[in-house]
């Protein structure tokens, strides 16, 4: 995964300043120094969440990223089993 420069928070920061509509997204991606790509991205990926919704999104992805290795290293133990199993 790409590193950026900005935190969660900073982003959910960027974020409410054009959801508050004091400043247009242009004006916002301006101030912040970044691209309208990247602040629409952003606005995909992280919407109207809260700093705590992004740490508590990240923490359940992180769990979701183990338990899917937890899942292949099961299935691959079944099939050396099986392989066994079956004399090979």
């Amino acid at each position: 995964m790409k590193q950026t420069r900005y935190t969660e928070a900073q982003i959910v920061d960027v974020l409410a300043q054009a959801a508050r509509g004091e400043m247009t997204a242009i004006e916002v991606c301006r101030i912040n120094g970044i691209s309208e790509q990247t602040f629409y991205r952003w606005k995909r990926r992280y919407g109207e969440m809260t700093t705590s919704e992004v740490k508590r999104l990240r923490e359940l992805e992180a769990e979701n990223a183990r338990l899917k290795r937890l899942l292949a290293e099961r299935d691959l133990e079944i099939d050396t089993i099986r392989d066994v199993l079956r004399g090979k």
